[in-house]
């Protein structure tokens, strides 16, 4: 990783592929790997090596049995929730107020995630953070904790979308001294229990397509 993120224009397209990635495998998928082995081809290695990963075992096992993996690890793995408000907040009624902030953030940017997904799934948060990078940004080191923290379930977990995960965190910078005590202390703790304050943001699907649509 490098003491700077990369300049504006590699991370956009980064941005963009790893949302494409860490959407659900459908039969738009392949096209979406091969958009993203051309992507790769011209970032810089810490984020490109990791998207080479991921494109290698998605070659190796095909769309099929990677939509088996996605179901298994994102909706059978609580401590692999691609949502990043559930991190700081649980399933609680802040998390309800951080959901409908993200929705205004969106809105004032002039984009509209579909009413069926959750605006705080990082596929979401990446395409909209290749199409606005400067909130997009704000936002996903606003939720640097619970991304590390995703990255780490994932690794534990053996799963391919790690690589993704890295990739992500190379566009970031490096972590400073409080997001690494914010790690730490997600990791012992985990969130808020309280399961009540959600309505009308749950239930919702847990594969929705990232703002602009990939289905």
């Amino acid at each position: 990783m490098t003491d700077h993120p990369p300049p504006v224009p590699v991370r956009e397209p980064a941005w963009q592929v790893q949302s494409l990635l860490l959407a659900y495998p459908d039969e738009h998928f392949a096209g979406h790997a091969r958009l993203a082995r051309r992507a790769a081809s011209v970032l810089p290695e810490p984020v490109a090596t990791p998207l080479r990963r991921f494109l290698d075992h998605v070659a190796a096992v095909g769309t099929e049995e990677l939509a088996a993996e996605y179901v298994s690890v994102f909706d059978h793995r609580k401590r692999c929730c691609p949502f990043l408000t559930y991190y700081a907040y649980g399933d609680t009624r802040k998390r309800g107020v951080a959901l409908l902030r993200l929705k205004q953030t969106y809105a004032a940017a002039g984009l509209r995630p579909a009413d069926d997904e959750l605006p705080d799934h990082l596929a979401v948060v990446l395409e909209f953070a290749a199409a606005e990078p400067v909130p997009g940004r704000r936002l996903l080191l606003e939720h640097r904790a619970g991304l590390e923290l995703l990255r780490l379930a994932l690794r534990d977990a053996s799963a391919p979308w790690t690589h993704v995960l890295d990739s992500v965190s190379a566009t970031l910078p490096p972590l400073a001294g409080d997001e690494r005590e914010a790690v730490a202390r997600l990791a012992a703790q985990g969130p808020p229990e309280e399961q009540v304050g959600l309505a009308p943001f749950a239930p919702l699907s847990h594969r929705p397509d990232p703002v602009g649509g990939h289905r």
